[in-house]
């Protein structure tokens, strides 16, 4: 915690022509120690950064100030995030000026930087991010509404999708609310349900089989009657998508790994066309045969041949129906 002198509660100060604000949250200071500076940032001011055994002596704690300490740096060389000392009682606090914040921020002339703003506190230093770790880890852009964590989006993407600085670059967005295929729309290609064709849109299509099989399920067959029927339903996908991975194996899916969730190609066509043989087939039973698909009793057409049905057609089999 701080302490400010009686003279310094004006909060603006010029240093080389340019004005600072002094103890404003988010703004920076600077610990002399030796070669090296410490710096850090002011998260409390006031009432709330007085210390409690001073809580009755300064009620109003307009001269308190709490920081927090976040990296140091020789007095010639660049900033590193971390703490290797700390300060001692009654070293001096500086503020931070704008050569201080160059040190701090970035490097405009490597390629892995993008500028998307400004710093707050001096309008001459580009607020850039580094690529290779935005890319490489999680990253979330937060702040209220109206603040611009959209247009910093659109930034960010505008400049990744440089062809000419990242040729490599392979950017997808699940854009939910619509709020950057404007921006986009001539670089991007943009998928949408009920396409407008007219404005550079191309209709959405999800294949079936990357659902999970309860979305299967409902917009397919339903709900189930029982439990067996589900269960029977389950081993048919599952044998499907083997038969599928065995013609095509798919490196990182094997039978032991494969579920009945796993996104692997199959036949609905044929799964309903099996279903349907088994469900509604009739069978020749004279001499002793059994209900096997070359017992079937198939209706005739009138072409003289069987109809057998087809999967690929969704054309279902013609069973001469059941004699007592």
């Amino acid at each position: 915690m701080l302490l400010f002198a009686n003279e310094s509660l004006s909060g603006l100060t010029y240093v080389d022509g340019e004005g600072y604000r002094i103890g404003q949250i988010g703004s920076f200071v600077k610990i002399p120690i030796g070669y090296i500076d410490l710096f850090g940032i002011v998260t409390q001011v006031g009432a709330s950064a007085v210390p409690e055994n001073q809580l009755m002596n300064q009620p109003y704690g307009n001269r308190w100030l709490t920081i927090q300490l976040i990296g140091e740096g020789q007095r010639t060389g660049r900033f590193e995030r971390g703490i290797s000392q700390y300060p001692t009682i009654g070293d001096e606090v500086h503020l931070v000026s704008e050569s201080d914040l160059r040190r701090m921020y970035g490097q405009p002339d490597k390629p892995y930087f993008v500028k998307v703003g400004h710093i707050a506190g001096a309008e001459s230093i580009s607020a850039l991010v580094d690529i290779n770790k935005l890319v490489t880890r999680h990253s979330a852009v937060v702040g209220t509404t109206g603040a611009g964590k959209s247009t910093t989006v659109a930034g960010l993407i505008s400049a990744l999708s440089d062809s000419k600085n990242y040729p490599s670059a392979r950017i997808i967005i699940l854009d939910i609310h619509g709020e950057y295929g404007q921006a986009f729309r001539g670089r991007a290609n943009i998928f949408k349900v009920n396409a407008d064709t007219k404005n550079q849109e191309t209709e959405l299509y999800i294949p079936y089989w990357t659902l999970n099989f309860d979305e299967l399920m409902q917009i397919s067959f339903g709900d189930f009657a029982n439990e067996k029927d589900r269960s029977a339903l389950i081993e048919r996908l599952i044998s499907q998508k083997e038969n599928t991975i065995a013609k095509y194996p798919k490196k990182g899916v094997s039978k032991e790994t494969l579920s009945v969730d796993s996104p692997i190609p199959f036949s609905i066509n044929q799964l309903w066309f099996d279903l349907w043989k088994e469900t509604f087939f009739t069978y020749y039973a004279d001499k002793g045969k059994k209900p096997l698909p070359e017992n079937y009793a198939y209706e005739m057409g009138s072409d003289g041949k069987e109809m057998v049905g087809d999967a690929t057609t969704a054309t279902p089999p013609r069973f001469k129906p059941v004699k007592m």
